[in-house]
């Protein structure tokens, strides 16, 4: 198995780049938004950490392809870094802490048992003080640097009536068309919280939630938490149970309640 260790050295590097960055502009101000076509916000933070990554994999990468959610797809090669520069926007421009800057690296050819390719997943949270990283069979963590980190582990609750769920939105299942079974698993669950974009599946990973889902979703919001999630234990897949995060939306538990999980959430 190939180790990449020094791809997760390297992720941290630019997460730490990135954080300088996103910390500086936030609650700025005179921050600058702009609407995108699809009518979601970016700010000029948004753009500036994506540029200062994408220039920093260009001279220790200079091979590899990088895909993100700012400035599209470059290059063409096996492995591709994936990278959400700022996942949670409109929490940064309303001042809300629950935003995270998301990298993850895929490598064609080191897809394991359920097909996924991801080999690499850092997820960065500087205004919660938070930061969660996993490499390929090396386990998932979460500390304040490599050599200062706890291991990760997901629950084992196996009883969907003890467990605790985390969304996004509502709208979104309606526009989906699985409302029904998404209300219905809300019914069932113990508990069950808005939590929404990076932080419920760091929780999944954590064992702090016991499964989570979101209806809408595109590669760089999935394939950072999709690494870290496997690799504490978890399952990731999409609502259609194919696993990884190459479909359009997501669901992750600890793996004990994943059938449950999307049984409800197929319901029409």
């Amino acid at each position: 198995m190939a180790d990449f260790y020094d791809d997760l050295r390297l992720a941290h590097i630019l997460a730490d780049a990135a954080d300088a960055v996103t910390m500086e502009r936030f609650k700025a101000l005179d921050l600058k938004v702009e609407t995108k076509p699809d009518m979601t916000p970016v700010s000029e933070a948004d753009k500036a950490a994506e540029e200062l990554i994408r220039s920093q994999l260009q001279r220790a990468r200079p091979r590899d392809a990088v895909l993100g959610e700012e400035f599209g797809s470059e290059g063409q090669s096996a492995r591709r870094w994936i990278v959400d520069p700022i996942d949670g926007t409109k929490n940064y421009v309303r001042g809300v802490p629950v935003w995270a800057t998301l990298i993850g690296l895929a490598v064609r050819g080191e897809g394991g048992p359920e097909g996924d390719d991801g080999v690499v997943g850092l997820v960065s949270a500087p205004a919660l003080g938070r930061r969660w990283w996993a490499a390929k069979g090396g386990g998932a963590y979460t500390g304040r640097s490599l050599s200062s980190a706890t291991r990760l582990h997901v629950s084992r609750v196996d009883d969907v009536a003890d467990a605790s769920f985390a969304y996004s939105s509502l709208s979104g299942w309606e526009e989906l068309g699985r409302l029904d079974g998404f209300l219905d698993l809300t019914r069932a669950c113990w508990r069950t919280r808005g939590y929404g974009d990076f932080w419920p599946y760091m929780m999944v990973a954590e064992g702090s939630v016991d499964m989570c889902a979101e209806p809408e979703l595109n590669l760089w919001d999935m394939a950072a938490p999709s690494v870290i999630v496997r690799e504490a234990g978890g399952r990731y897949t999409d609502l259609d149970g194919r696993p990884g995060p190459y479909g359009t939306n997501a669901a992750a538990s600890n793996g004990l309640l994943h059938e449950e999980l999307l049984g409800y959430l197929s319901q029409v």
